[in-house]
């Protein structure tokens, strides 16, 4: 497990956090610019030493300012994958790989660049020079030297910022299987709310230097207090899932939780794979009788639990279907319906207003470890 509490000052900034993260779990930092966010990990990493407080990682402590300790970088066995990638442009891609591996490693236990270049695919790659590759390509070898760093620890700072958002959803699946196969605990700083739909276990909320927040992606997302911290325009549940079907016929996917089946446009996936669905509220319509001849495929039977007031012309209900979800309607609606806290309501969701983007593949750390190979 990776303990951190501690405090910096940066000038009139106050970075105070407070935070623990399960040993082979993936968890987002997630903020606005300025929140803290890679500060925070340049601490974990040594690059910035707190004022006050203690890091630890295990039985190992990295920081602590009462006992004097301040493990310096190179004793951390921490991996750090930055925005931007940091290659060597003279070298290969397959020197730039052997540069992160530690001359006095643990052979026995430490992924090898055989292992690596399987991982990530990159042995088409190795004979090549970073000037030659795509953005995308340069963050999984840099993903891949800092694996073979022999790390307890992945740190990732906003890895995909500078990728189109076409190609980020080809990378993500990558730091996915990361962590699947090899079981290491990774931070992802970003503040982009769909990677961290995509991959992530948990998320620690960060706003103006101080964590907000902690829990499951499906926890977060459905506080509708956090919402502008999260995401006003985005905002909506997260629904974990198993892909338990498919009409070939008109090319839906189906989606089996605990309020019942959702079906989704255009998905074609494994059977028995756990998804995770982000059902956004501006998608979600309601209505007071069960609709009949409706072109709406997805229809369940909620309960109001929750209403969010603000300014303006909109508000936000948390409902239960069998799990959270939120819906975002006008103050008239919620006039008009006559809408209360205990009203029963049918809620709808088009099969086409899930972006398929949106789906994250919820794996259970530590499933599939791979052995390390002897070179």
């Amino acid at each position: 497990m990776l303990s951190v509490n501690f405090t910096k000052a940066f000038g009139s900034f106050r970075l105070e956090t407070q935070f623990e993260v399960e040993e082979g779990s993936i968890t987002a930092i997630f903020g606005k610019s300025g929140a803290g966010k890679t500060s925070t990990i340049n601490a974990i990493a040594g690059l910035t030493r707190p004022d006050v407080g203690v890091i630890q990682i295990g039985n190992t402590t990295l920081f602590d300012q009462n006992l004097r300790i301040n493990l310096p970088i190179y004793k951390r066995q921490i991996g750090y994958v930055f925005q931007d990638d940091r290659l060597f442009p003279h070298m290969t891609v397959r020197n730039n790989l052997i540069y992160g591996t530690p001359k006095n490693r643990d052979v026995a236990n430490s992924l090898n660049l055989t292992d690596i270049t399987g991982l990530l695919e990159l042995a088409p790659l190795l004979e090549r020079r970073p000037r030659t590759l795509s953005g995308g390509e340069k963050q999984r070898v840099a993903i891949g030297r800092a694996l073979l760093s022999n790390p307890k620890l992945l740190l990732m700072d906003e890895p995909l910022a500078s990728i189109d958002v076409q190609h980020r959803f080809e990378i993500l699946p990558f730091i996915q299987r990361v962590r699947e196969k090899t079981g290491i605990t990774i931070i992802y700083v970003t503040h982009a709310l769909e990677e961290v739909i995509f991959i992530a276990d948990q998320i620690i909320l960060l706003s103006e230097g101080r964590v907000t927040a902690q829990g499951t992606v499906e926890e977060i997302m459905s506080r509708l207090d956090l919402h502008p911290m999260t995401s006003r325009f985005d905002a909506g549940a997260v629904i974990s899932a198993i892909y338990s079907g498919y009409d070939r016929e008109f090319d839906l996917g189906e989606l089996s939780f605990d309020g019942g089946t959702l079906r989704i446009a255009g998905l074609n996936a494994e059977i028995g794979i756990h998804l995770r669905a982000h059902i956004r509220a501006r998608d979600v319509s309601l209505m007071l009788d069960k609709p009949k001849d409706t072109s709406v495929l997805n229809v369940f039977k909620g309960e109001l639990i929750e209403i969010r007031h603000e300014d303006g012309p909109q508000l936000d209900l948390l409902i239960n279907i069998g799990t959270p979800l939120i819906a975002r309607i006008t103050r008239k609606s919620l006039n008009d319906l006559n809408l209360d806290i205990g009203s029963k309501v049918y809620v709808m969701i088009k099969a086409v207003a899930i972006d398929r983007k949106t789906l994250g593949i919820n794996v259970s750390p530590l499933s599939k470890k791979i052995k390390p190979k002897k070179d």
